[in-house]
């Protein structure tokens, strides 16, 4: 039975990857009750960031939405994997969004809504969401954004 999200999934084009698995000493999602704690996501597509650089410099606040909604897929990605089905989440309970960026960039709220929008336009009412912004100055592989979320599952 095709569920709602894989509706919507399909409806906007989006197929979800393979999750990625660690690349140190961590694991990528840890279920503890009825809460599932994902581990910060790149944007990668096949294992390549989706851009590089920082946001008011090398990358534009465009570039920077769609790189956080590569997190956002990645981010599914690892919920997928661990739940074995997406309807399996009740809701997104928060994100927090770490955004590479020039010191005088101040849009990155704005940057982290390429994925917030991305999971309401997936989960609907259920992927609305807590969440931080923080601008700092550098992230793994140089890309611009990593997401780390909360879920609530059933």
């Amino acid at each position: 039975m095709t569920t709602n999200i894989e509706n919507r999934l399909a409806e906007l084009g989006i197929k979800i990857p393979e999750a990625a698995t660690p690349v140190a000493n961590y694991v990528t999602t840890q279920l503890s009750g009825n809460m599932l704690f994902v581990s910060g996501q790149l944007p990668l597509i096949d294992g390549k960031p989706v851009s590089t650089g920082k946001l008011g410099t090398e990358v534009s606040l465009e570039e920077g939405k769609r790189a956080a909604r590569a997190c956002a897929i990645n981010l599914l990605a690892q919920a997928q994997h661990a739940l074995g089905n997406l309807a399996k989440i009740q809701k997104v309970v928060k994100i927090t969004a770490f955004v590479a960026a020039d010191p005088t960039f101040y849009d990155i709220p704005q940057v982290a809504n390429g994925a917030s929008d991305l999971l309401v336009e997936i989960l609907g009412d259920a992927g609305k969401h807590t969440r931080s912004a923080v601008g700092i100055a550098v992230l793994p592989m140089n890309v611009p954004i990593e997401i780390e979320a909360i879920f609530e599952v059933k």
